[in-house]
C-alpha cells in the first residue's frame, strides 16, 4: 500500500481521500479511525460534589456565569467546568461554535436564530436556553452555518 502525507499550513481542516478498487476490512477499519478521532477529548465536569465524564452529544451550552465556567446538558443539568473557554474551543471541534466571549454552543442543538439588537442574533436551544450571538462572533456563526 502507498501512503502519502502532505503538509500544508494553508489547510484549515485536514481530510484524507482513499483511493481502492474494493473496501476492505483494514481500509474500514482506517476510516473508522479517522472519523473518531475527535471522539477521544473527554471533558470532565463537576456537580454535586462528583466528577463526571461528559459525552459531546449532550452538551447543550458552556457559559460564564460570574465567576463560573458552567455546561448545561440536554436534561438541564448544571456543571461546573475547570477549564477556560479558550482552551474548550480549541478542543470541542468542530461540532461546537463560539458564540460571544462568554459561550459556546453545540451547533446541533440549536432549535432557531433571530435578529436582536444592535446587530446581535438571538440563538434558541433545545431545552428552552437562549444566548445571544454578539457581533464579533456573528460573521464567524453564519458563515459556518451558511445562514
Amino acid at each position: 500500500m502507498r501512503v502519502e502525507l502532505k503538509i500544508d499550513a494553508k489547510c484549515e481542516e485536514p481530510y484524507v481521500e482513499i483511493h481502492t478498487a474494493k473496501l476492505t476490512p483494514n481500509i474500514q477499519a482506517a476510516i473508522s479511525l479517522l472519523q473518531s478521532e475527535n471522539d477521544t477529548y473527554i471533558l470532565t465536569a463537576q456537580h454535586d460534589n462528583k466528577t463526571y465524564m461528559m459525552d459531546l452529544e449532550t452538551i447543550v451550552v458552556i457559559c460564564t456565569e460570574g465567576r463560573e465556567l458552567v455546561l448545561y446538558d440536554v436534561a438541564k443539568t448544571r456543571y461546573i467546568v475547570n477549564k477556560p473557554l479558550y482552551e474548550l474551543e480549541e478542543q470541542l471541534g468542530k461540532g461546537f461554535i463560539r458564540i460571544s466571549k462568554s459561550a459556546i454552543i453545540n451547533i446541533r442543538k440549536i432549535k432557531h436564530i433571530e435578529a436582536a439588537f444592535n446587530g446581535t442574533m438571538e440563538v434558541e436551544l433545545v431545552m428552552g436556553i437562549k444566548e445571544v450571538i454578539t457581533r464579533n462572533y456573528r460573521k464567524k456563526f453564519k458563515e459556518r452555518l451558511g445562514v
